[in-house]
Order: structure tokens, then sequence, then C-alpha cells
């Protein structure tokens, strides 16, 4: 285990490198953070940043000489700047696993290779491969295989012709067709594994989106304790096949037929913040275990818990800025407010959350329907 004190790397300079940030000081580590943004959400509570591109190779060695570990906050670093930091120090999670997640094709295969459940989908990389698309991928949402995140970078698509389309305004790059999926809830799981194999798994969230952006999470998720297990099951499977470490979430559709996997975010995800007031071992207090190699916490579920995600609209009336009722919400019993410190908000821009907690789940979600109101949040 890397004793306190040691300097920890982390590559992205968000706002999951920001309560990395806090975990890992508050467990006495030092963090260096690598962002071209000087004054990012993870460096302005960092000890130390260096403003650089995530490819530029110099900066990368650089900051791998100063740290005695590197972990990421997000999935789009470059796999060869995690490769090289791999050379250097204990990198988690590695690039093999990053690479996976960075790609829906390989990732959509992975599954498929390792017995995951996933729906029906088709690799697009030529016009032929739309073409001989079958019936039933449509309708469908045509997805790009890299880089799209929160409902960029997909059209949804009704037949052959519209793909087409859809496909040539994606500039044919190399893309994704997913069946649309009639799922009765979307869920996720968070999961942690250490370097000796060690894991532990979260309560299944239960997730609402708007607009293809998380609006809501709710835990524990409002499922029978048999599909709560397997999807637990499939988690704890797939960081095993993975021989993944770190923190880790997977997206799943609940559906009349079972279980069927989304996709996979090889970091702490935005699901997964309530777990900082409500379960007894954080996703970035996890984070930070498995990254200094010491036991991996327990992720119990201490009180029930809704989640608000809170984007830049909040900060608008009618177009007009103006600063959100932070008085009115933190005056709600059990509300935990979280800001991310972005300089500018924007439309769709995730500018923080708050976390409510209560003894029941009723009682959470009361609050949070309470937070959305006085927020203006639909």
């Amino acid at each position: 285990m890397l004793a306190p004190g040691s300097w920890l790397g982390c590559l992205g300079g968000g706002q999951l490198g920001r309560m990395f940030v806090h975990a890992a000081q508050a467990m006495g580590y030092k963090v260096l953070v690598l962002d071209p943004d000087a004054n990012g959400p993870a460096a302005q509570a960092a000890d130390d940043v260096i403003v650089a591109a995530y490819d530029d190779m110099d900066a990368i060695a650089a900051f791998g000489r100063r740290v005695a570990a590197v972990t990421t906050e997000f999935e789009n670093v470059p796999a060869a700047s995690l490769e090289a930091l791999g050379a250097m120090v204990p990198t988690r999670p590695g690039a093999a696993a990053v690479r996976i997640a960075q790609d829906r094709r390989k990732e959509k295969r992975f599954f498929v290779e390792h017995g995951l459940p996933v729906g029906p989908f088709a690799v697009i990389e030529r016009a032929e491969d739309l073409r001989d698309a079958p019936g039933q991928m449509f309708p469908g949402l045509l997805k790009t295989a890299t880089l799209g995140y929160d409902g960029k970078g997909q059209q949804r698509v009704t037949s052959t012709t519209q793909a087409l389309l859809a496909w040539m305004s994606m500039k044919q790059a190399p893309c994704v067709l997913e069946a649309m999926i009639p799922f009765e809830c979307e869920i996720s799981v968070l999961v942690a594994r250490s370097a000796t194999g060690e894991v532990r798994v979260w309560p299944v969230q239960e997730n609402q989106h708007v607009n293809g952006i998380l609006d809501l999470t709710i835990v524990p998720a409002r499922l029978d304790a048999a599909v709560v297990d397997l999807a637990q099951t499939l988690a704890r499977q797939l960081v095993e096949a993975l021989d993944y470490v770190g923190v880790l979430c997977v997206e799943i559709f609940v559906t009349a037929n079972g279980l069927l996997l989304n996709e996979i975010a090889p970091r702490p995800h935005n699901s997964g913040h309530y777990t900082i007031e409500a379960c007894q071992t954080s996703q970035f207090e996890q984070q930070v275990r498995a990254l200094v190699g010491a036991p991996l916490g327990d992720p119990s579920l201490v009180q029930p818990a809704v989640m608000v995600n809170v984007l830049g609209d909040v900060w608008f009336d009618a177009l007009i800025p103006m600063q959100p009722a932070w008085s009115e919400v933190l005056a709600l019993l059990g509300s935990h407010v979280h800001l991310y410190g972005k300089a500018e908000a924007r439309t769709a821009r995730k500018m923080g959350h708050v976390t409510c907690v209560a003894a029941t789940q009723d009682a959470a979600l009361a609050t949070a329907v309470e937070v959305k109101r006085i927020l203006r949040i639909p």
C-alpha cells in the first residue's frame, strides 16, 4: 500500500476528478492533476496541476515521474498515454480496459464474447453494413463508436434510408447501430476491484434520464431482489473478465425478458455521486483505495438516497442569468449540495448535484421533488 503523503496522479480535470481529489486528500494523499484547463474543477482542488493536452507525451512523461500511481476521471484519455504511464507507475484502470470502453464496437463485442447479455446491434463501418442491417434493428439508435456521451453523437433512425443519411451527417465515422430496447427502467451498478482480485459492489441504482442526460438516481432501485442480485452478479463477471482494477459503472436495461447491458464507464459515475453521503464507502474513496493498494471499503447503503442532477439551465430564467435559490435547498432536511466550480453555466452542462437522504425512500424522494421545484428543474 502506498503510504499517505504519496503523490497520486489524476488524468482529467472535471468534476469526477475534483471529487477524487477531495477523497484522496481526506486520506492523506497529495494529488497532481493533468488537464488542459488550469482552472477546471479538479485543478481548483488539486495540490498541483500540469496544464497540458492528454496526448502531449512529454507532459505525460513528466507527469508520470512525479507520482506514485495514476488514475483517470474520464474514458477518453488516449490509450497511448495510459500505456506510457503504465510502463512507469501503477495505472488503474489500465489502458486495455479503457480501450474497450472507449469504442462501442469493442465494448459490444466484448459483451458477446464473454456471455454477457446485450441487445441486438450492428457494427457500421461501410454503407453496406447499414444496407445489410436486418429489419429488427429499426427503429434504432445510430451512435458514433467513440467520443459520444449524454446523448451526443447519436441519432434515432427508423429505416435504412434514414440511417444512411444520419451516417453521412456523422461524416461516415465508425458507428454502432443499436435496436431500440423496450425497457421497463434503466439501472446502473458500481463495482470496484483491487489489484489482488477483491471485488465490492454497491447497491443497484435506478436512473431516470431527460434528453439523454441523467436527471434522478434513486437508491436502492425499486426492483425485485432477484433482479438486483443478477445485476450485481453481471457487474462482478464484467470486472473479472476485464481483469479490471479500479471503480467501474455498468449501465443496464431492465426488460420484460431480462437484463441487457448497455455500456460501461471505466471510472466513477454520475449516478454514483449519492455514495458520498449514503454509503459506508463512497465511489471516490474506493477509487483511492484501489489505486494505492489499500483494502477495499464496505460499499453498503447507510440510508436511502435520491440524487438530483443540476444542469446549467437552472442558472437562467427565460434566458436571463440568475442565481439559483441555494439557501432554500440547503434548508431542506437531508439535502446535500455539491457544486463543481465550473466558471460558466450553460444549457445541459453538468454544474452540480444535490443528494437527498432520509430514513425512508419515500421521504428521500419527497425531498428530491422539492429540490427540483425550488430549482425549477422540470
